[in-house]
């Protein structure tokens, strides 16, 4: 087993080689479709085909933007937690889905991506649904662990024989710390989910955002104990704003 790393539009992308067939981490951005399958097919000498998994950790724009096209070119099915789907569904999904794609475009200026076309379908049709504590399908030594607060459905996967494991947006890198992500949609499964992974005493730990670090390396009682503990999403943000200027109107009547 060989985890190959590409840099990817705003985000980390692991590309896992095992034996005869190729597992996709995460389901990248619409933008990263094109390197993904050259690097495949240039990189690794590989045909398309051997492509047999795609993991959607959760629906964020550079997590699954590119899962549905990725899944055309190569026929691979797309395996997800069951609430992904319904993550941007309605018209509150729509909404924040707009948003998030445009965090994506932020960060990109940020680190100094020019702009690419990253829209895609934010209702998502997996093939397989992901179950907490089961093996990935067709990658036996793989565990898929449900670790949310990010989102309601995120996922975290292990490699049981190496101890090593991806764990999507569960820490960022901010000013060389790490830190919680934005959003954090629940904050006390947030932090449940960092003691998961800490308890894991995993010996290489993979973000999409943040260099792979040993785990030892990562301050886990720290983040634990500056995770937030109320939400940080634009609903909460929004309505907090919302607040405060009625609070100053009706201080000034």
């Amino acid at each position: 087993m060989h985890i190959h790393s590409l840099e990817g539009y705003i985000q980390n992308i692991f590309l896992v080689e095992d034996h005869d067939r190729l597992l996709l981490l995460d389901g990248c951005s619409r933008a990263d479709v094109d390197n993904v399958c050259a690097y495949i097919t240039g990189t690794l000498k590989r045909p398309l085909s051997d492509l047999k998994l795609i993991v959607v950790t959760h629906m964020h724009p550079d997590h699954a933007g590119g899962a549905h096209f990725l899944r055309a070119r190569t026929g691979a099915p797309i395996a997800a937690h069951p609430k992904a789907w319904s993550w941007y569904a309605g018209l509150a999904g729509r909404t924040a889905h707009a948003i998030d794609v445009g965090l994506t475009y932020w960060v990109a200026g940020r680190i100094g991506k020019p702009k690419a076309h990253i829209w895609y379908n934010p209702i998502l049709t997996p093939d397989l649904v992901l179950d907490d504590d089961q093996t990935l399908p067709g990658f036996d030594d793989w565990k898929v662990l449900y670790t949310p607060g990010h989102t309601d459905h995120d996922l975290s996967l292990w490699h049981v024989p190496t101890h090593q494991i991806y764990v999507a947006d569960l820490m960022v890198m901010v000013r060389r710390q790490l830190q919680a992500p934005y959003p954090i949609c629940h904050p006390n499964q947030y932090r449940e989910s960092l003691r998961r992974v800490q308890a894991l005493d995993a010996a290489t730990v993979f973000c999409a955002h943040v260099p792979p670090q040993p785990g030892s390396a990562i301050p886990f009682d720290e983040l634990i104990a500056q995770a937030p503990k109320r939400p940080k999403n634009h609903w909460y943000s929004t309505k907090n704003r919302i607040a405060r200027k009625l609070g100053g109107a009706s201080r000034h009547h």
